[in-house]
């Protein structure tokens, strides 16, 4: 790199410039070189810079004039390293015990970043703090409390320590708020705000846990309450310490009275900060002080953002009051708001529903008043609530359907619709709702529907796939087969390769498999929320069942054909197929119906723990898989039924299809 040139001939190079861009080429070019240089001197000196200003600052510190002390203590309390800070640890012990109020507030703070940087020279500075808290400068009571606070933050032992300065701290605070006006330290008409807060949050500290310092510090955060003037925003920071500090340390209860009632003042501040603030301490305490915080609650209503806490108020005695003014609100907030307070009030509902007719009118008022905010996760769990609410299957899809003939805009609305509707369509044309009047619905009608649901702008894929499905089912339940093979086979040409794929397997269940068709398309049985190591747990998507389901209301009671389920095998991609496994066990007599079937399931067998397929009615079946030893490709399945049942089990058959890529050995055993 060449050597950079004087200011003087710089100056001349650049007057030869003929135009502005040689000259900025000129300036440029010199200035990169400039840099360069001093950019290599600095890296190379870097290590020898810090080490060579450990002496000047030792120096500085032990310097005659105050002034020159302060500078170096402030230079080490900024950037000092921790080098630095442990060579010279003990001349700022040394300041910290001087008489000079200047030089003390300055080695307070500078001993602040010394134990930040070098933990474990806290201990140094513990004789120095004995008399800082008796010093009448606010300055030095200011440094000083910020340097306890993180001595009892870092140590345990010092926590423990500091514990008995807590009457003089409480003192300090007292003549805090009891001085009469001092020009020096007055804000707003409060003394010292600054050196307050910082008092405050250290008794937080130091009682947090102790029965002791609680005790002691309870009149003066009572005083400290009801004395602070609350106009200003000086004097909320300060009630906002205290509430903290109420809520943290083992105060009274009527403290705790007091501090939510401050909160409660603060959700009438016209300052959006100081409602957050007030809403994020209600929800930290509405857990051990409810009935506090339930007398607010019309406050809180008041406040757009308050819903959240609205939630934490709900109870099984005000659920239906609470309930009003939440789909109130949902019907009238921001669409911010809109999601989480649908998932917030399904929840609530779910929780404290009085009855099963109340919960499902709630979800219908959400999903017609919010349906396009309703989260996606929300409809499996709400069609999961529908299956099991037996009783309420014909009230619900009456109303549901009563919903799409006004608005097909709410897509988790439709798609409940439909899943319901394909479900249960039969109890809709039948009339044969108790909860209210029935509705005249003939077949046509409902098929016209879900049609316009497969043509329309508004649908989603996934709600066509809701729709297209619901059609489908309706087959078993309807009469008007022709129109639903025709509907059916239209979509096997869909652009839509999800919509076509399910299109083209109902078409081939019409065709080839029709004799299964009824057996595969009825109605799903109660869902179970808990979750079973095996595959009998139930997931709902798109009207359709993704695990392997047995149920002993419809073993069959006498032996399938194998041919039937070696033509499901057709479906999954061809025609040599491997015989299946038919497994004769004696057991005792069971129901009548269904197959155990899964169309597209990709079955997967390495790491699969062992499972519960089937546990009720006595009859438990358990699978065990493991890796065959000299062909690690092959799976060893071993299935293991068991009747608890007094009677013997007869004509029990166990069958089973997999994909083409899967085989099963020629033969079997049973034991």
């Amino acid at each position: 790199m060449p050597a950079p040139i004087r200011l003087r001939e710089l100056i001349r190079t650049i007057r030869t410039a003929r135009t502005q861009a040689e000259e900025r080429e000129m300036i440029q070019k010199e200035f990169i070189v400039e840099f360069g240089t001093n950019a290599i001197h600095s890296l190379s000196e870097y290590n020898h810079f810090y080490s060579s200003m450990i002496q000047p600052v030792k120096s500085d510190l032990n310097h005659s004039t105050q002034y020159v002390q302060g500078l170096a203590l402030c230079t080490l309390g900024c950037m000092g390293s921790s080098e630095m800070c442990r060579d010279l640890a003990g001349e700022v012990e040394k300041l910290l015990k001087t008489s000079n109020s200047y030089l003390r507030k300055k080695a307070a703070l500078c001993a602040v970043h010394v134990i930040r940087k070098v933990p474990e020279l806290m201990e140094m500075f513990l004789p120095a703090t004995k008399n800082l808290l008796s010093e009448k400068n606010h300055g030095v009571l200011h440094t000083s409390v910020v340097l306890l606070t993180e001595m009892c933050e870092r140590s345990p032992d010092m926590l423990s320590h500091f514990r008995k300065l807590v009457p003089q701290l409480v003192r300090i605070l007292k003549n805090l708020i009891m001085s009469g006006y001092s020009p020096e330290h007055d804000v707003s008409g409060i003394s010292d705000p600054f050196l307050q807060v910082r008092i405050l949050r250290l008794l937080r500290i130091l009682g947090k846990g102790d029965d002791d310092s609680s005790e002691a510090m309870n009149d003066i955060l009572a005083q400290v309450a009801t004395n602070t003037e609350t106009s200003k925003n000086v004097g909320n920071a300060i009630l906002y310490e205290t509430v903290l500090t109420i809520m943290d340390i083992k105060s009274e209860s009527g403290l705790r009275v007091l501090a939510i009632n401050i909160l409660g003042r603060f959700l009438l501040n016209n300052d959006k900060n100081i409602r957050y603030v007030a809403l994020t301490s209600l929800l930290k305490t509405v857990q051990t002080d409810h009935n506090a915080v339930q007398r607010h609650r019309s406050t809180i209503d008041k406040v757009t953002r308050e819903k959240a806490l609205s939630f934490a108020l709900v109870n099984g005695n005000n659920i239906r009051g609470m309930m009003k003014e939440l789909l109130y609100f949902l019907d009238s907030c921001d669409p911010d708001f809109k999601a989480d307070c649908a998932s917030g009030i399904f929840l609530a509902a779910e929780k404290y529903a009085p009855s099963k007719r109340w919960h499902i009118d709630t979800i219908m008022r959400v999903l017609t008043t919010a349906g396009s905010y309703v989260r996606d996760d929300s409809v499996p769990n709400l069609i999961q609530l529908i299956t099991n609410s037996v009783e309420m299957h014909a009230y619900t899809v009456q109303r549901l359907y009563k919903a799409l003939l006004d608005d097909i805009s709410q897509q988790p609305l439709v798609q409940v619709a439909s899943w319901c509707i394909g479900e249960y369509g039969d109890l809709l044309v039948s009339g044969q709702c108790e909860e209210e009047e029935p509705i005249q619905v003939s077949e046509d009608e409902v098929l016209d529907v879900l049609e316009g649901l497969l043509v329309s702008n508004l649908s989603t894929p996934v709600t066509r796939g809701y729709s297209l499905t619901a059609i489908m089912k309706l087959s078993t339940r309807f009469s008007s087969m022709n129109r639903i093979k025709k509907v059916v086979s239209i979509y096997g040409s869909s652009i839509d390769v999800e919509l076509q794929q399910r299109a083209v397997e109902y078409n081939a269940l019409f065709k080839k498999y029709d004799h299964m068709r009824p057996a595969l398309l009825e109605r799903m049985p109660i869902m179970e929320k808990t979750a079973t190591n095996g595959p009998a747990e139930i997931v709902q998507t798109n009207g359709e069942t993704d695990s392997t389901i047995l149920d002993t209301k419809h073993l069959p009671s006498i032996t399938q054909p194998a041919s039937q389920a070696n033509d499901l095998l057709d479906l999954l991609g061809g025609n040599d197929v491997v015989p299946v496994i038919q497994i004769t066990v004696p057991t005792k007599p069971a129901s009548a119906g269904g197959e155990l079937l899964d169309l597209l399931g990709d079955l997967s067998l390495t790491g699969i723990p062992p499972m519960t397929a089937y546990n009720k009615n006595g009859l438990k079946i358990e699978f065990t898989f493991e890796r065959a030893n000299p062909n690690p490709n092959i799976a060893v399945i071993t299935i293991h039924a068991t009747n608890s049942t007094e009677a013997d089990m007869t004509e029990f058959v166990f069958q089973a299809a997999v994909p083409k890529v899967c085989s099963f050995p020629s033969s079997s055993s049973c034991y």
